[in-house]
């Protein structure tokens, strides 16, 4: 049975970051797309990877526990300098996925490696 191919999306403030993950993405198999604001996940997407740092605490912890109400097995990876100001969000729900955290900065193929571990 083929696998099937991993889908990504990436939530950043800043055009650099996601045109760099973008590219590392595509050069290592995965489709990928970009949102600059939080907003609705598109289907099929298996993958977030989310760099919140730019955005306001309290809209990044209502996002997230809503995607994780309405997409449980949604690999929700978080790269952030200060993860404790979201914490509320990544903790066992007892319902979903438990989100993947990575201190800001962090190389791609670490993502990478997340997603297809993940696949």
């Amino acid at each position: 049975m083929a696998e099937r191919p991993q889908r990504v999306t990436i939530i950043a403030e800043h055009r650099d970051t996601i045109d760099g993950l973008l590219v590392y993405l595509k050069e290592g198999g995965v489709s990928s797309s970009a949102l600059q604001t939080l907003g609705d996940v598109p289907p099929g997407v298996s993958a977030v990877v989310l760099f919140p740092d730019e955005l306001g605490a309290e809209a990044v912890i209502a996002w997230i526990a809503a995607l994780r109400a309405r997409r449980p097995t949604l690999l929700l990876i978080v790269v952030s300098s200060a993860p404790q100001r979201i914490r509320a969000a990544l903790e066992p729900d007892g319902r979903s996925a438990l989100p993947i955290v990575f201190p800001k900065p962090v190389f791609g193929w670490a993502i990478l490696d997340a997603i297809r571990e993940h696949g």
